[in-house]
């Protein structure tokens, strides 16, 4: 059944996770101050899903969007439009991940088949039914990178399957960064690259509840709670966390891959395409706050826009690099594809140049934003000066701005911007744009990848009135097939990415 944002925190005192955060043990979550911004974020997605004008975004069906499997290129978009709306509020939704992760799991054992389909089938719908958080464990530690997982000195750098028993598997080793990880019910595991036959150790897909046996989280705060200044980041927030298995048991019908490591491509892959399309979501909500916020500070400090052209085009950049990656994410959905399992699949190309031009551009709008803001932010007034008799009176004399706008309102705006662009949330908040869902470096790879880039030297060599490709292939323009770069092709294109275009399906 649909919970609300409040039972949703109550299910959470169901569970008894265990969990660290600066160096001590959390009791329950769900009453731990230093997690509250996390939990309120989440808890927003199960408020925003029972409202009625929010419905054709917010559910698919009976089922949260968040937990919702695409079927069309009706569902990426809607997907897009929820993600934003909640980051607006809460910078970034945090639960849309297993959206993604379950896109990619329908995808890769259908075309697996066997048990791990009708496996994966019923602990979809259970998720459905009991309305569940789910944090997507995927990276690993990694150890030596220039090392393959089984090469590793240290066997646990990488999550592998160390036991195989009748009733289910054993795991050992580490998942980093997930996303969420104190305040969710399971975790959701799945391999983080392509195994080789060596690697088939760590070729693993499983959902394991949050407080299972020998699983331990290591997590940091969520936001910034308890600092007056967090004008935002006091109120929501993400944590992250690394899970320690040590020995961790899993019944066999929690088991969606073991070993197969022919396979694990098409987990990583696809679920990577998903993610990067809905990422292009979550930052342009939050770009929106830094649109708003900008626009804010420069009314606090008497400019009218209109009237300051430097200030203007600042703010048409910050909404061009917002409106520009966001429109690469509404592209990735219309031109989507649905592959043999039925799965709504973005266009990869897209959902890679938009989550690239994100990551990368993140930096920008900060500096944009401080460009319109003024230099207030720099030499802003603590909150606890705001009650200082020695210094509040001339500090509201001095620093304010436009008549007709209190001093509080400007201070507030200012500690505003500096909460999203200036604060350790704001760095942090930078790092996980750039490297969250991979790094650019691997969504250049994936566009390169998909992108068929011989094709257009045939479209050249038509102009020219010569043969298509003339005496000789040439190793850069060999790539017609997406999903290749070469012509024996360095990665042989997943089987679910023989799709059939909708538009043309419609056709």
């Amino acid at each position: 059944m649909p919970m609300s944002g409040d039972e949703y925190r109550e299910s959470l005192r169901r569970y008894r996770p265990k969990v660290y955060l600066d160096g001590s043990p959390i009791g329950s979550v769900a009453d731990e101050p230093r997690l509250a911004p996390g939990v309120n974020a989440i808890a927003l997605t199960y408020d925003y899903a029972l409202r009625e004008d929010l419905a054709p975004l917010m559910r698919a069906g009976h089922v949260n969007r968040m937990l919702a499997v695409p079927r069309s290129t009706d569902d990426l978009l809607n997907k897009l439009e929820a993600v934003r709306l909640v980051c607006q509020q809460t910078g970034c939704a945090q639960r849309y991940l297993v959206g993604d992760a379950f896109a990619a799991i329908a995808s890769a054992t259908h075309d697996m088949g066997g048990d791990y389909r009708g496996r994966f089938e019923s602990y979809l719908g259970e998720v459905h039914a009991e309305d569940l958080a789910v944090g997507i464990a995927m990276t690993d530690g990694k150890g030596d990178r220039s090392l393959r997982p089984h090469a590793q000195p240290n066997r646990d750098a990488y999550l592998r399957i160390s036991e195989r028993r009748k009733d289910g598997i054993v795991l050992r080793g580490a998942k980093a960064i997930i996303t969420g990880a104190p305040y969710m019910h399971h975790l959701l595991v799945m391999p983080c690259r392509n195994m080789t036959e060596q690697d088939r150790d760590y070729a693993v897909c499983c959902a394991v509840p949050i407080d299972a046996a020998g699983l331990t989280l290591v997590a940091r705060a969520a936001g910034r709670p308890g600092e007056a200044a967090a004008r935002f980041s006091g109120r929501y927030g993400q944590s992250t966390g690394v899970a320690i298995f040590d020995d961790v048991f899993v019944p066999w019908e929690r088991v969606f891959l073991a070993g197969e490591w022919q396979h694990s491509a098409a987990f990583t892959y696809t679920y990577a395409t998903h993610h990067r399309h809905t990422c292009i979501a979550a930052r342009a909500g939050f770009g929106d706050l830094l649109i708003g916020a900008g626009a804010l500070m420069t009314e606090a400090n008497g400019i009218e826009l209109d009237a300051a052209p430097n200030l203007r085009e600042a703010m048409i950049d910050l909404i061009k690099i917002v409106e520009g990656f966001y429109a690469c994410g509404v592209a990735a959905s219309v031109y989507g594809s649905r592959d043999a399992a039925g799965v709504a699949v973005p266009d990869a190309v897209f959902a890679n140049i938009g989550k690239l031009l994100l990551a990368t551009q993140i930096y920008d709008m900060h500096r944009l934003a401080h460009h319109v803001s003024g230099g207030l932010v720099v030499a802003l007034p603590g909150p606890a000066e705001d009650h200082n008799p020695a210094t509040a009176g001339r500090l509201s004399e001095l620093l304010g701005g436009r008549s007709d706008i209190p001093y509080a309102r400007r201070m507030e705006a200012a500690r505003l911007v500096e909460d999203l662009t200036a604060s350790s949330q704001g760095g942090w908040y930078s790092v996980i744009s750039l490297h969250g869902g991979g790094s650019p470096e691997a969504m250049k790879m994936e566009i390169w990848r998909n992108y068929p880039v011989g094709n257009k030297v045939d479209l050249v060599e038509r102009l020219l009135d010569r043969g298509v490709l003339g005496d000789q292939v040439r190793q850069i323009t060999a790539n017609r097939q997406p999903g290749r770069c070469c012509v024996q092709g360095c990665m042989v294109p997943l089987p679910n990415s023989k799709v059939v275009s909708l538009q043309k399906k419609q056709a």
